[in-house]
């Protein structure tokens, strides 16, 4: 597996495969065509369909240039993944000096058909939940220790730049109200929500907190506002929820929520490297679903979890999303996305409190789940992998 810095990535939203990985692409496919003074980029699959909503064309034009750029839309479906981008470079007469054929396969990874992700580099010597579990339990350490083990030296000082982006999020959205671009008429909620959570008594004020504080990410990425990717833009609003209410409510120190980013990281990069996370490949499972089992396995080592009770936390946020469908309407990362990310900030604390009850011992493991969760993604039609072609999209247009 490669370093979780490839995980975590810093940007702007509203989408990582439909925005972040596009744009990455076209400044690969613009550097090595300087000369070049035209492009045509032909968007593929659930790039094309989802992807005015998701400002596809909005990120290649931010570096292309809109006025020597085309863009075209095609419903077909690449054989490798439905995230494609078919890149040519001009000269003046119109003759082609170059092509390039690339994916977008979530998280802002890009790969083509040459190739695996782009300036891939696995550091981690194992791949499955299993065996780094067994690692632990016969060197008395803990997941985030592991992977201390295997980053580089400057690895504290990125999640420390991860962590503070998410804080700043997190409160720039509890300050911002007003309607959501994008036509669907969304007010913002996060602000109202958390002026309702200061009223409510201990009891309910931690649940309505978390839903305060994963709207407010969920609502800046829909923005097009600085998010980090965890593991997705769609999915950000999950893991900085968790993390900021320990931080404010629980007084958990920025050393604690810099280990429990690592073990999250972990988890999210197990999911990677084994299934997807992907929406357009294994559909919603692959964003919310990996992002509340990160939240719920920081979660649980933050509030004193053993390596067992913490894998069981992650593999209870992931098998209580399978199956989840991709079906934003419109093509916006808005409906349902946003509502998703405030629940599963809530889920993963579910997840953590059951997990934490028990001693660690469980009969389906997080291996397991993960290969369910590619089996269940590859089997979902895909009107229901982003495609706005089915479910809510299609029901909320009639």
């Amino acid at each position: 597996m490669e370093s979780i810095t490839k995980l975590y990535k810093i940007g702007n939203g509203p989408s990582s495969s439909h925005t972040m990985g596009p744009s990455r692409a076209a400044t690969i496919f613009k550097a090595k065509y300087s000369n070049a003074e035209k492009f045509r980029v032909t968007l593929f699959g659930s790039l094309s369909l989802t992807g005015k909503g998701h400002l596809t064309d909005v990120a290649i034009y931010g570096i292309l240039g809109q006025e020597k750029t085309e863009i075209l839309w095609s419903s077909e479906f690449k054989e490798r993944h439905p995230n494609a981008l078919f890149f040519e470079a001009l000269n003046g007469d119109g003759l082609i000096l170059g092509t390039w054929l690339v994916y977008s396969i979530g998280g802002g990874e890009i790969v083509d058909d040459n190739s695996q992700p782009t300036e891939k580099e696995n550091i981690y010597p194992h791949t499955k939940m299993k065996d780094i579990l067994d690692w632990c339990r016969e060197t008395g350490r803990t997941y985030w220790e592991y992977v201390e083990m295997h980053e580089q030296p400057d690895f504290w000082d990125y999640l420390r730049d991860v962590w503070d982006v998410m804080r700043t999020t997190v409160e720039q959205g509890l300050e911002q109200d007003g309607v959501l671009p994008g036509g669907l008429g969304l007010q913002r909620k996060a602000a109202s929500y958390y002026a309702k959570a200061l009223a409510y008594k201990d009891s309910l004020r931690g649940r309505a907190m978390a839903f305060a504080y994963a709207l407010a990410t969920a609502e800046e990425n829909a923005s097009c506002g600085k998010v980090v990717t965890a593991p997705t833009c769609g999915s950000a609003g999950v893991l900085p929820a968790i993390l900021y209410h320990a931080h404010k409510a629980h007084g958990h120190t920025d050393k604690n929520i810099l280990k429990a980013l690592a073990t999250a990281g972990l988890i999210g990069n197990i999911v990677k490297e084994n299934a997807s996370i992907s929406g357009a490949e294994v559909g919603c499972q692959g964003e919310i679903g990996v992002a509340c089992s990160m939240a719920a396995g920081a979660a649980n080592q933050i509030f004193g979890g053993s390596i067992f009770q913490i894998e069981y936390a992650a593999e209870m946020g992931l098998e209580h999303h399978l199956g989840s469908t991709c079906d934003p309407v419109r093509g916006l990362v808005q409906v349902p996305c946003i509502e998703r990310c405030a629940f599963a900030a809530t889920r993963a604390f579910d997840c953590n409190m059951y997990a934490l009850m028990s001693d660690g011992q469980h009969l389906v493991s997080f291996d397991k789940v993960v290969r369910v969760m590619k089996e269940t993604g590859h089997d979902l039609p895909s009107l229901y992998k982003e495609t706005s072609e089915g479910g809510l999209a299609i029901e909320s247009c009639n």
